[in-house]
């Protein structure tokens, strides 16, 4: 068992012990008059042409095709070998592929799907050889000229331009076979709560059992709690509750927070009737709680000042799919090393195993979907679905804390005149909170708002004056939710749904550092020295910690993307300036949270007892 990187399970938060990776050299093929499918492609090996390395995206380089122009329809094919003995399954998954995909296992279709940031499988067991040599073969189809397709920063140009990017087309996260049994666990969430000290059990079965459901957790080798339930059904809730977690002055220590994100590990299993085990997987969680009060953010119903950054998630050798699985530990590492405490993965349904080391780094991430530029009945039924299966995917992750369903107002460009555009957004907000209640959600980030548990505000001055002046003070900001400024839009659509809310700048920065040449997109501003950029940064940063009514921020951005050069590291993750300059001004305390002084003189000094500064 291995994956493209470290031996890290494609799919960690809940796994079981065996698992087949399937990445690696596929055949392919380009079928840009889409006749595959007339011609039965999935029978006829000889069509195949060309090697592809998946789970890399063929407009990347590091697919070994590196083709950026148009290709609506692809063809993989590769060759395995698999069985499942009596009393087995065996599941095929793929972690993404873009957008809509058809897939045979032996020439059966065993599975379609739509929607291109989010995972799916298919049970391929009764389509197996009995000689234990299997073939699978998939069709992708990715129009790159339908902006009804939810696509985020994917360009529908031949080229790349402004703030969009080359395309990610086709299979690009992981593909792995997993044995299971007859009967196993399909879905399983996790739902802390720290009021009760107890975490509730979700739990969705293949078929139906009558039986007995096992759970044990743990936290550092210390036995927390152990519960067994019976069950009847396919499907069944528990509330497991946490003895130590009930003293109320001594249970900090089994909290989630960034600086020391906790983790109780979890063992479950399915037994029969007669108390024999038949499944068994393990997993996470993170005992902590998210939430907004008196205008500031909460984490464990305490404030704290977010210090987010934007993240594109995009490589400039393999595009939207990490060049390996120890990159995304990496690129969480180098946030950190920043200063920063959190993330806004921007317009991408992210790896899984980047939110497993966010989860066990201590790193809080907005969750965000890729959004359409078109709006009618088709494009709001494939985001709703893809976003909803994404929540579903993620909703678990102790480390997401906030969800993004639309960036300013991308796929409802009129929502400001059309009520059908806003109460999509407004939709979007309550099905969100009824699928999970437990988190903040912004319904249209940026401006725009309908409804919001979070005022993110994107705004790109390069002037502190005018930080200050429009955000200094809570009589500032209530002006400027009234005016249709940044960018001249209206940021409150319903401003009567105005609660108290916590105020953040979710966008603003964007410098480059390179001097202004020819017609190439470089950021927002630019300066011509470092001492420049590091002055210029300073400054902005000093207007939002001298307001006491912002609650928080996401700078842009992480890394330089293609041609959108305002990174604070380079497009290959090499630090542009030092570092420790760099995370001086992050880490300054906000009279936001004025406890935040204390908090950061104390990882400061924690930093330079295990020797990180010199």
């Amino acid at each position: 068992m291995a994956d493209n990187g470290n031996g890290l399970h494609p799919r960690p938060r809940v796994t079981r012990e065996e698992w087949i990776d399937l990445n690696g050299q596929w055949q392919f093929a380009y079928d840009d008059a889409d006749k595959g499918l007339d011609q039965r492609w999935q029978a006829d090996a000889e069509r195949f042409d060309r090697t592809i390395t998946v789970p890399f995206p063929p407009e990347s380089e590091m697919s070994g095709i590196g083709d950026t122009a148009y290709h609506p329809v692809l063809w993989y094919r590769r060759s395995f070998s698999a069985s499942a003995p009596a009393g087995t399954r065996l599941l095929l998954h793929f972690g993404a592929v873009d957008y809509r995909a058809s897939v045979w296992v032996n020439g059966d279709l065993v599975a379609t799907h739509e929607g291109g940031h989010t995972p799916f499988f298919a049970d391929i067991t009764s389509s197996l050889a009995s000689s234990g040599e299997q073939v699978v073969v998939v069709r992708a189809e990715d129009q790159p000229l339908d902006v009804t397709q939810p696509r985020g920063k994917q360009d529908w140009r031949p080229e790349p331009h402004d703030i969009w990017y080359d395309r990610t087309s086709g299979i690009w996260q992981a593909v792995w076979l997993e044995p299971v049994p007859d009967i196993y666990i399909d879905d399983f969430q996790l739902t802390p709560d720290i009021v009760t000290g107890s975490v509730k059990v979700e739990a969705i079965l293949n078929r139906k059992l009558e039986g007995f459901f096992d759970i044990a957790l743990t936290l550092k080798g210390e036995r927390l709690a152990q519960q067994r339930i019976a069950i009847s059904g396919d499907r069944f809730e528990t509330v497991v509750m946490i003895p130590a977690a009930q003293n109320g002055v001594h249970r900090g220590h089994l909290y989630w927070v960034p600086d020391n994100p906790n983790l109780i590990e979890v063992a479950a299993s399915l037994l029969d009737g007669a108390s024999q085990t038949i499944d068994t997987i393990k997993s996470y969680f993170g005992l902590r709680s998210v939430g907004i009060g008196n205008g500031r953010f909460l984490l464990n119903d305490k404030p704290i000042f977010v210090r987010s950054v934007l993240e594109q998630g995009f490589y400039p050798k393999s595009h939207l799919t990490a060049p390996s699985a120890d990159a995304l530990k990496q690129e969480v590492e180098l946030i950190k090393a920043l200063g920063f405490n959190a993330v806004r993965i921007h317009q991408k349904i992210e790896d899984p195993r980047f939110l497993y080391w966010a989860d066990h780094l201590g790193l809080m991430v907005w969750g965000e979907i890729a959004n359409a530029y078109e709006y009618n009945a088709l494009a709001a039924d494939r985001l709703t679905r893809e976003w909803l299966s994404a929540v579903k995917r993620d909703r678990s992750h102790p480390c997401i804390v906030t969800w993004v369903p639309i960036n300013e107002s991308w796929g409802v460009t009129d929502i400001a005149q059309r009520q059908d555009q806003q109460d999509f957004a407004t939709s979007l907000y309550h099905l969100t909170k009824a699928i999970d209640p437990t988190r903040p959600v912004i319904s249209n980030d940026g401006w725009e708002h309908t409804i919001s548990d979070i005022i993110g505000v994107h705004d790109y001055t390069q002037h502190k004056e005018q930080l200050v002046d429009r955000y200094g003070t809570l009589e500032a900001i209530d002006i400027s939710l009234g005016e249709m400024r940044p960018a001249r839009r209206r940021l409150l659509l319903r401003p009567e749904d105005q609660r108290d809310q916590p105020f953040m700048l979710t966008e603003f920065g964007g410098l480059s550092r390179h001097p202004e040449t020819g017609d190439t997109w470089f950021g927002y501003a630019t300066a011509q020295t470092d001492e420049d950029y590091l002055a210029m940064m300073k400054a902005l940063f000093d207007a939002i910690y001298d307001s006491p009514d912002i609650a928080g921020y996401c700078y842009t951005q992480l890394t330089d993307t293609q041609q959108e050069t305002n990174g604070l590291y380079d497009e290959n993750r090499k630090p542009k300036l030092p570092v420790e300059a760099i995370r001086d001004i992050i880490m300054r305390p906000s009279k936001a949270v004025p406890t935040e002084a204390l908090d950061i003189a104390r990882q400061k000094a924690l930093r330079v007892n295990f020797g990180q500064v010199t």
